[in-house]
């Protein structure tokens, strides 16, 4: 009899990404669509028909994809967009019923529980405590955990602010100070109570930053100035802080069509790029780490894990 394999499907408010693996946890299958499920949110707090559309027409592919790869235990998540979203349960019956996924909401903590357990893979095995921060399309999460003796979270926060909807909110397709000074000073306010409620200074001698998302991978590629984009070359990779202002200076500078146009950032990714480095760059700065890993590893690594192991 054939072996059915594992899947996990992550569904953002930017991107939906499957992967597949086998029963040992080797991966099959990897894929990204940009759904761009959160566009037009922002001002109803309601997804748009054409999102809508777009994410069914993901789900439709990915059940396809079960199909092929002969998938028998799969483990689907939606994170910030169908939270906050005002017809997101709407959303996740109608891919239930047009696709056979099933879609399970989680909360903030939940996120960040499976993204920190995930990018842990890549941290230094002398790193007693570890910060994690997970830029998405509409919150990133920031997780101080202890690794010794057993991987525990000390403290959790979620900040209501991603790449698609701060973009939207600050119009911030374009660079403009007006927007970047009103995000970076959001964002500051949301790290000051990371720092005051997990007392993460105390720990900063023996503590490495870990950032998932795509945006350290695209920046790091960049700043290594890569021919091409490649995420998996990019991963575990470190940017340095004189690196990182660099290559966020760039973008910065860059009109929509340079962006478009970049190889690491893209048509897609264009209008919320610059949005999604100020809120990177101001988590960053306002830590106060010399240096952070850029980590593809995440939730979905987590997931396939555990489906694995159970």
């Amino acid at each position: 009899m054939q072996q059915k394999n594992l899947a996990a499907i992550d569904l953002g408010t930017n991107s939906c990404r499957l992967m597949i693996a086998d029963n040992q946890g080797k991966v099959l299958y990897r894929n990204s669509i940009a759904t761009k499920l959160g566009e037009g949110m922002y001002e109803h707090m309601c997804f748009t028909d054409k999102a809508v559309e777009r994410g069914l027409q993901a789900f439709r592919k990915y059940a396809e994809k079960l199909k092929e790869y002969n998938v028998g235990t799969y483990r689907a998540i939606a994170t910030a967009s169908c939270r906050m979203a005002k017809n997101g349960a709407e959303f996740v019956k109608k891919v239930e019923e047009q696709t056979g996924i099933k879609l399970n909401v989680i909360d903030g903590f939940t996120e960040a529980e499976l993204n920190l357990k995930g990018a842990i893979l890549n941290a230094p095995e002398n790193a007693e405590y570890v910060v994690v921060y997970d830029l998405g399309g509409g919150s990133t999460e920031i997780t101080l955990a202890q690794r010794y003796p057993e991987l525990k979270i000390l403290y959790s926060l979620s900040i209501p602010w991603g790449a698609r909807n701060a973009s939207e909110a600050f119009e911030l397709s374009e660079y403009n100070q007006k927007g970047y000074e009103k995000l970076t000073a959001e964002i500051k306010e949301y790290v000051a109570k990371f720092k005051q409620q997990s007392d993460v200074e105390k720990y900063k001698s023996e503590c490495c930053l870990l950032a998932t998302s795509s945006t350290p991978l695209r920046l790091f590629a960049m700043a290594e100035n890569w021919p091409v984009y490649n995420r998996y070359k990019a991963d575990g990779q470190l940017l340095s802080k004189d690196k990182l202002n660099q290559v966020v200076g760039k973008v910065y500078a860059m009109n929509t069509q340079e962006r478009e146009r970049s190889v690491y950032i893209g048509e897609n990714r264009a209008p919320i790029f610059v949005a999604a480095c100020v809120i990177f760059k101001t988590i960053f700065d306002e830590l106060g780490f010399d240096e952070l890993t850029a980590s593809l590893k995440g939730a979905q690594d987590e997931i396939i894990r555990e489906l694995k192991n159970a």
